[in-house]
């Protein structure tokens, strides 16, 4: 099943709503050209890179894969150690390499996330003063490298980082100039309300990942009684419009404020070793593309 957006809405998808993750012991992975060939198959003409070493590193290859599918490149996420000034110079060489292959790609934006050092999302260390100073000026000089480029940065909160709670965003925001990745799924199950973000600070938004959560789930995420994987295996996120996060009324407010750039498309997601598990991305993001191209006003602004 194609469906048809709305030509005013740059609709892209994402490998993790396919259980494409770069956490050990994610799950089961799905081929590249599977993977592709649904998004194309579903309507969708562009992606997000995935984790490292999913797609290809060369830009050749790169552009190879993608046209043979007929999809282009939005950017990519890239969680880097930025609160440790003896990991700074790793973190300036991957954003460095990264943007240079989103770049040769044809892609726009590097969406950068504050990672602890730690595999996985479930440990989020303290961090000190000086630290958190140090993950603010090394997310400038990656925001600068991304620019050298001709790329756009933003920082995503996400859960497990050191951006994730409603006080590390609105800190973020205030001791940092870089406009924000709107996770709406990784806001909410962090304690942000993304609606009123968006009615409040909607110039700060640079890039935007559209997730629908339950609620209930993301509160025991909160809580400390589930991990995040955990979380997420038993049905933290739902497709579009099946979750307790007003995606449509985001995507309106976004619209009206004049925001014209990528609305990506994520339900991240686990897969089991069972084979019918394999037939749930496709049809889980058929649902969310139906529920926002149901939204005929999102793009009346």
């Amino acid at each position: 099943m194609t469906v048809s957006a709305p030509p005013e809405l740059r609709l892209a998808g994402a490998p993790i709503s396919w259980g494409v993750c770069e956490v050990p012991g994610w799950g089961p992975t799905l081929p590249v050209d599977t993977v592709l060939g649904e998004m194309a198959g579903l309507g969708l003409t562009a992606t997000e890179l995935g984790p490292p070493g999913y797609l290809p590193a060369d830009p050749s290859a790169l552009d190879g894969v993608l046209r043979g599918h007929g999809l282009s490149l939005v950017g990519s996420f890239a969680a880097l150690v930025l609160h440790d000034p003896d990991r700074a110079a790793q973190a300036r060489a991957t954003a460095k390499r990264t943007a240079e292959l989103i770049a040769a790609a044809g892609g726009e934006v590097l969406v950068l996330a504050a990672a602890t050092g730690l595999d996985g999302y479930d440990v989020r260390p303290r961090l000190s003063a000086a630290q958190w100073r140090r993950l603010i000026d090394t997310a400038d000089e990656v925001a600068g490298i991304a620019q050298e480029f001709g790329l756009r940065a933003t920082l995503h909160p996400h859960v497990g980082t050191h951006v994730e709670s409603a006080a590390e965003v609105e800190r973020f925001l205030r001791d940092s100039t870089l406009p924000l990745c709107l996770d709406t799924g990784h806001l909410l199950i962090g304690g942000s309300d993304p609606l009123d973000l968006v009615r409040r600070l909607p110039e700060r938004i640079g890039h935007v990942h559209l997730k629908d959560v339950h609620a209930d789930t993301a509160a025991l995420v909160r809580a400390g009684v589930l991990s995040y994987a955990e979380a997420v295996g038993r049905g933290l996120y739902r497709p579009l419009g099946a979750g307790d996060v007003p995606i449509a009324e985001i995507v309106a407010t976004l619209r009206a404020a004049g925001y014209r750039q990528w609305f990506v498309l994520e339900q991240d997601t686990r897969l089991s070793d069972d084979p019918a598990d394999a037939e749930l991305p496709r049809r889980d993001t058929a649902r969310g593309l139906a529920h926002l191209c149901g939204n005929r006003g999102a793009g009346s602004a």
